[in-house]
């Protein structure tokens, strides 16, 4: 019993340092407002599927983009929600003259008005038919963006599709550039593994997959 005690009070410790630790990193590191290129490191090859511009100076007037995130009204989702949104705020109004944050709005795929509409802006979507989900209900997600791009009026030029359960601790600055999207890459998403699907829209002569990036919001 004292051993059981003492492995979860070590664990507790140990995620809560960790938890702070990425915290503090996060706060300090600087994001980084250019695309990777011959002026900075030569070895780096240019983006084998899309060329990514190099040595582009931003744009002096505001580029601002639509930060959007599909959400469901589960108690866990809507809380997460009322966090994150209450950080872009924050970070939206503190002033960074670097910053692209324009407008906000959660894609909510429940079908119906929640007691958070005044509080988040708030599209309400429709979900899948019953049944076509298959089971999976994160497909309402793609499915309710779709609708707000049908029904929404979106003043910015960009949209940045974000998750419930990113936390913002610093402005962001708008990285596209002439067209050109960003993301951010996720170690788990690996072209490799998925190969057969992924030869339905890269076929062979494109390359091997692996020159697909590992980006996207993954469902």
């Amino acid at each position: 019993m004292g051993c059981g005690n003492m492995f979860f009070t070590i664990l507790i410790t140990f995620s809560v340092t960790l938890i702070t630790y990425n915290i503090i990193i996060s706060g300090n590191a600087p994001l980084k407002q250019d695309f990777p290129g011959p002026s900075r490191k030569p070895s780096i090859k240019i983006d084998p599927i899309i060329k990514m511009p190099l040595n582009r100076k931003s744009a002096s007037s505001k580029r601002l983009f639509h930060t959007a995130v599909t959400a469901s009204d589960s108690v866990y989702n809507t809380w997460q929600c009322r966090v994150m949104y209450y950080w872009f705020k924050k970070m939206k109004e503190s002033g960074d003259e670097n910053s692209g944050m324009g407008g906000f709005t959660r894609i909510l795929h429940s079908g119906k008005s929640d007691q958070y509409m005044d509080e988040i802006p708030t599209f309400v979507a429709q979900p899948l038919p019953s049944g076509m989900d298959q089971g999976y209900i994160v497909l309402n997600r793609p499915w309710a963006f779709v609708q707000w791009l049908q029904q929404a009026d979106i003043k910015e030029d960009y949209i940045l599709m974000s998750e419930p359960d990113h936390i913002i601790v610093k402005p962001i600055p708008n990285l596209a550039r002439d067209g050109m999207g960003a993301a951010f890459p996720f170690f788990y998403i690996e072209p490799k593994k998925y190969e057969k699907v992924l030869r339905k829209y890269y076929p062979e002569e494109n390359g091997p997959v692996t020159n697909i990036d590992p980006i996207g919001i993954h469902l």
